[in-house]
Parts: structure tokens; C-alpha cells; sequence
């Protein structure tokens, strides 16, 4: 899916302006991001990227809403984000499923709640299942399967809701690596096939360059867009293997520019610190 494509189309996301003030006791006030401003396209994967406390969550939760901004608007298929909609889809870091339903009745949960027929239920469930590469589990209890299985379960989930965009924060934070990398490659498939729009927080350099066709870093709290990056090293597609990117001509260009950003916002950081003693 070419960079140059999302670039022709209109916003399928559009953030503009967006900020974040939180009232401290004493009635202080802190800002958590300011004027925040990106834009993601149809079909695109956006990652969230910058230094630990920059007010990613913040942002995502935000377009989620789960949290109203104090400034700006968020716009999704241009209407304005106004409180939490079942067309943003959010998969968090930790496992989120019912330890009492089978991955089956997991899956099919939110669409029961929103009235869909027992019998189209199943066949989406059995659908996204399969797409998740959990077939054989689908009887299943969460107790019975591993940390990326339930996270896979929590994808499905989302998705077989119908959201306009997935929204994800940290999804794969909990994982040991091999775990990890295994379901980065398995969300690309899932991306190509369903051809959702996804928005994803993440503080892992590598992950933010093996997954996003459009990296936002932000600087340091409080947060807002430093640079806006396409992937242009990828050259308009995705790749399926981790040693694929690493081989690719320009990854290590901008794995070693991220790294300077961050370094950069880390160090700006503790001479702030230091100016407070």
C-alpha cells in the first residue's frame, strides 16, 4: 500500500491543534500535549512514537474518547470525535478478554451487544478467528492460552465490531520478544487483509519502523509533533519478516535518526531536570 497513495486521499483522521491541560491540587494546572496536529489516511498504520511521558496515551485515548481534549478537535471520517464510538475500536496493552467465554463467545460479544443474529455473529466470529490464525482455539477459555493468543483474541474482537479506524496502546508491550515480533508480523497480514485503519502507540523504535507507514514522533512533556515521518525506505509497500526490513536499504538510516531524536529529547529532559535543583 504506497505512502503516495494515503498522501492523494483526504483524511480518514485528521487531529488538529489538539491539547491536553490536567488541574493539579492547589489549582495548578500542568499541560500534557499541546497543539498536536497529524493527520492519518485511509488504510494507513500510524504510529505514536517519542520519549517516555510525551502525552501519547494521552492523544490516543483522546481520539478514543475516552478523554476530551482542552483545545483543538478531532475529526474521524469528518465528524468531529465527541466522546467514545463503537467506529474507534481499541485494543489496549493488557488482555482484555472474559475469562469466562470461550474465544468464540469473546469474539462474538460485542456484536451480540449491538443486535447482530446469532447466525451472523458466528460466521464473523468464525471469520476474524481464522484471520487471527486461532481456529483450532476456538473453544477455548483465556486461561487456556498464551499472552499473545489472548492478545490476538482482543484483536478479533475489535475488529469484528466493524470500527472505522483501531486504535492500539502498547499491544504487544507485555510480550517477551520472540512472542512480540511473531504478532507484529501477524498484524500486517491482519492490516492487508481487512484493510483497517489502525493508530497505534508505541515507545519501541524497531516496532514503530517495522509497522507504521507513518511515524508522528513527539518531543518531551509537554508533548507535541516534532516530526511527521513516512516510511519512504519501504519504498509503497509492507514488508512480512523482521529480516526483511533489516536487510532493506535505508532502514538503518532511520532506525539511527530516531534514536538521535530520542536521545536528543532525553537529554533536553535532564538538563531541565537539573535547572530545577
Amino acid at each position: 500500500m504506497p505512502p503516495k497513495s494515503f498522501q492523494a486521499a483526504s483524511p480518514k483522521l485528521a487531529v488538529c491543534g489538539v491539547g491536553k491541560r490536567y488541574r493539579l491540587n492547589g489549582g495548578k494546572t500542568i499541560d500534557a500535549v499541546h497543539d498536536v496536529s497529524f493527520d492519518v489516511m485511509e488504510g494507513e498504520i500510524c504510529a505514536l512514537l517519542g520519549p517516555s511521558g510525551c502525552g501519547k496515551s494521552t492523544v490516543l485515548r483522546m481520539v478514543a474518547g475516552l478523554e476530551d481534549p482542552s483545545s483543538g478537535a478531532m475529526f474521524l471520517d469528518n465528524a468531529q470525535i465527541d466522546g467514545p464510538h463503537k467506529s474507534r475500536g481499541m485494543v489496549f496493552q493488557r488482555y482484555t478478554s472474559f475469562d469466562w467465554m470461550t474465544v468464540q463467545k469473546n469474539v462474538e460479544y460485542g456484536m451480540k451487544i449491538n443486535g447482530v443474529s446469532k447466525a451472523d455473529r458466528g460466521a464473523q466470529a468464525d471469520h476474524f478467528i481464522q484471520m487471527i490464525q486461532l481456529s483450532k482455539f476456538k473453544n477455548a477459555y483465556p486461561c487456556q492460552l498464551s499472552g499473545g493468543m489472548q492478545q490476538r483474541v482482543a484483536i478479533a474482537r475489535t475488529l469484528a465490531n466493524g470500527p472505522s479506524i483501531l486504535l492500539m496502546d502498547e499491544p504487544f508491550g507485555a510480550l517477551d520478544a520472540e512472542t512480540k515480533w511473531q504478532m507484529q508480523e501477524l498484524m500486517i497480514s491482519i492490516v492487508e487483509t481487512s484493510k483497517v485503519t489502525v493508530l497505534i502507540v508505541t515507545h519501541d523504535i524497531e516496532e514503530a519502523i517495522f509497522l507504521a507507514d507513518r511515524i508522528i514522533f513527539m518531543s518531551r512533556h509537554p508533548g507535541t509533533v516534532r516530526e511527521n515521518m513516512v516510511t519512504e525506505f519501504k519504498d509503497g509497500r509492507r514488508f512480512s519478516s523482521h529480516e526483511e526490513m533489516i536487510e532493506a536499504k535505508g532502514f538503518h538510516e532511520i532506525e539511527k535518526k530516531i534514536m538521535h531524536m530520542m536521545r536528543d529529547e532525553m537529554r533536553n529532559d535532564r538538563e531541565e531536570a537539573l535547572q530545577e535543583c
